[in-house]
């Protein structure tokens, strides 16, 4: 005996005697099936590329870091001749820097200099952290215009990042990555000892893990890797998250660093410093903040290292005081 069955009150058509379904049974199906590939896709599609990009930072951060510990130092490459109103500054720095330093140690496959950045695989426009378009840097003051700047303090304290403003330079490596390269031929080592110093940067690298090829957004397929002193170097890689932390006592800013995100913490020194270098990448504030730092004074347990996003500086304070910091991640 057929039967018929009803939907929301609806008499249906009769289901055909072998079975089959009907064709508006499959329309309605693949709608549904399209529907759901719609809301999720998208979602499986951005943890696909975050897996994928995680290893591809581990990978090379692994391979710059290993490179840099071969070189016996990291300054005194190049020259750096600024020019006046009869001459033009010659600045050879980071290219020489990559040919005769960092080609000896890491496996690369073509060099351009500042001019011709996009022959290495770079796009001539990018997207900082926040979603903002800016024109890749060629120079350093390109990538942070605070660099030389003055600020002084109600304590009367005056202080600036004195960094000289070489060229960029980029090349590619044989594992497919494309890098931009800025060099200071005349980086020192730590100035640790006094009650504000700078950790200064030795070479700065902003790599793009995917050539030109989108979504070529800083935190996504673009992060970078920045390398103080010229001896016994520390190289950093930190993946910053897109908003501070409310301003905290030291003891607390670990844990509001775990709430906003189970992997990321504090930044040390050295990685606070290379958020300072990359600042135009992070569209910080541009009057900047006081970070708190994971490092803490050697000489007084009481007080941890801030540091300036405005001036490039570091310096100890209580650790009672409420500060923000700008939490990472480490790969």
């Amino acid at each position: 005996m057929k039967r018929t069955f009803t939907m929301f009150g609806a008499k249906q058509p009769e289901r055909p005697e072998n079975g089959a379904f009907t064709m508006a049974e499959i329309l309605l199906s693949l709608t549904i099936i399209g529907v759901v590939a719609a809301i999720t896709l998208p979602s499986l599609t951005g943890n696909i590329n975050e897996r994928t990009w995680n290893t591809q930072r581990k990978t090379i951060y692994a391979r710059f870091s290993q490179a840099i510990a071969l070189m016996p130092a990291l300054n005194g490459y190049g020259t750096l001749t600024e020019g006046d109103s009869s001459t033009s500054a010659v600045d050879t720095a980071t290219e020489t820097f990559i040919t005769n330093g960092l080609a000896k140690v890491l496996k690369i496959n073509n060099i351009c200099d500042s001019e011709h950045l996009t022959d290495c695989g770079i796009a001539s426009r990018i997207s900082d952290i926040k979603g903002n378009i800016m024109d890749t840097p060629k120079t350093l003051v390109e990538l942070n215009g605070f660099f030389n700047k003055s600020i002084t303090y109600s304590n009367g304290v005056s202080m600036s990042y004195s960094q000289l403003d070489t060229k960029a330079a980029a090349f590619e490596t044989q594992n497919g990555e494309s890098i931009v390269a800025y060099y200071s031929p005349g980086c020192v080592g730590s100035q640790v000892g006094g009650s504000y110093y700078q950790a200064k940067m030795c070479a700065n690298f902003i790599y793009d893990l995917n050539g030109t090829k989108g979504p070529n957004t800083v935190g996504k397929d673009i992060g970078f890797i920045t390398v103080f002193y010229p001896t016994d170097s520390v190289v950093v890689a930190p993946v910053p998250l897109t908003r501070d932390t409310d301003k905290l006592e030291h003891s607390l800013i670990a844990k509001a660093c775990r709430e906003l995100d189970d992997n990321s913490r504090a930044p040390n020194l050295e990685e606070a410093a290379s958020l300072f270098i990359n600042k135009y990448l992070l569209a910080l504030d541009e009057t900047g903040n006081d970070y708190w730092t994971t490092t803490y004074d050697s000489n007084d347990s009481s007080k941890a290292y801030l540091f300036s996003m405005y001036a490039g500086w570091t310096f100890p304070y209580d650790r009672n005081t409420t500060k923000k910091t700008r939490c990472i991640k480490r790969f």
